[in-house]
């Protein structure tokens, strides 16, 4: 990963802005499914707010991106748009760009529930190594705004016929709540058989 600098978006990317929206189309039309497009005024945002992650090479070609949004008040929030130059691909810069989105995520929305829609196997297993487990959509944000944001997908139609209940893609959730209850509840488990263990050295 040395060949790459995988760093949070500012004023300074802005000239990337609209090769990132093609890049978003065109990886869509390659696959026939997933990412919506995204306009260069709308990654131009997200880079300004400080809500997206870019990937640049040592001579400062696009390499990859991914940005932020945030749903219902900041209670979900999702990493969207995770696309890599076909150039730089299989060198493992899917996976540093979504754990650095990831992280950012948690950063700016420490109580927000992670999640994402994704049809890729790929970048299934890189959110199931970052904690995430897959879920119905019923889990997943009710903003209407967001599911709009599917309507430039070629799948939209499916997605309404089936009521937002399912489509082609997978849905993966991120629940910081839920990952805090099973480690205390780990924690108390290895406590419990510390202090059982304790009265048999004593009852000894």
């Amino acid at each position: 990963m040395d060949k790459f600098i995988v760093s949070v978006a500012d004023e300074s990317h802005l000239i990337y802005a609209e090769d990132i929206s093609q890049l978003i189309e065109e990886s869509a039309k390659k696959r026939g499914t997933g990412i919506a497009k995204r306009s260069s005024e709308y990654i131009i945002t997200k880079m300004v707010e400080g809500k997206a992650v870019i990937a640049l090479n040592k001579n400062k070609r696009l390499a990859g991106f991914c940005y932020i949004e945030s749903w219902e008040h900041n209670k979900y929030v999702a990493n969207s748009g995770l696309v890599v130059n076909p150039e730089f691909r299989n060198q493992g810069l899917a996976n540093a760009i979504k754990t650095r989105a990831f992280k950012l995520s948690k950063k700016l929305f420490p109580e927000a529930k992670l999640f994402g829609l994704t049809s890729s196997l790929a970048v299934m297993k890189i959110n199931s190594d970052l904690g995430d487990r897959p879920v119905t959509f019923s889990k997943l944000t009710a903003d209407e705004t967001f599911w709009s944001g599917c309507s430039s997908c070629i799948n939209y139609e499916i997605l309404q016929s089936k009521n937002k209940e399912n489509c082609l893609c997978t849905g993966m959730l991120y629940d910081p709540q839920e990952r805090k209850r099973k480690w205390e509840q780990k924690t108390k488990k290895v406590k419990d058989t510390i202090n059982v263990w304790k009265k048999k050295v004593v009852t000894k």
